[in-house]
């Protein structure tokens, strides 16, 4: 339930933008559609709850699991910051740089994760591959504006 209470925390800062600021930019032609971005993160929220979840049940006393979970615990952090970067302060630069550092603890936290639980390693994975292509799509959108 956290990860998804993270996404619905940042929800007015998307939704407040997409109207407005976003769509006045200018955007790559491989921009998907404002309609997926929803669907596609509840899904994402949802695997990283269950991806946690399989490795906190390991319990904070198993080698591991507490390093792990702050991973987990920072990457989600910036996952909302970047939401409040890019759509509530309109800045795609601030944004990007929040991303990088996103994508790396999103990898730790994956590396961490597989020594503990291959499942929630592997949960993680359609997360770094969104992450990755809204790195880029953020990247050119900076480029572009």
């Amino acid at each position: 339930m956290a990860c998804e209470l993270v996404g619905i925390a940042s929800t007015p800062f998307t939704l407040a933008g997409i109207p407005t600021w976003y769509q006045a930019l200018n955007k790559p032609l491989f921009s998907p559609p404002n309609w997926i971005f929803g669907p596609v993160w509840t899904i994402l929220y949802f695997l990283m709850g269950v991806s946690a979840f399989l490795v906190w049940e390991k319990g904070l006393r198993a080698r591991g699991v507490k390093i792990a979970l702050y991973y987990f615990l920072a990457q989600l952090i910036l996952n909302f910051v970047w939401s409040l970067l890019f759509f509530g302060l309109h800045s795609p630069i601030l944004a990007f740089l929040d991303i990088v550092g996103l994508w790396i603890l999103i990898v730790l936290t994956i590396i961490k994760f597989f020594a503990i639980s291959r499942v929630a390693s592997y949960l993680l994975l359609p997360y770094i591959l969104w992450v990755s292509f809204a790195a880029v799509l953020n990247f050119v959108i900076v480029i572009l504006n």
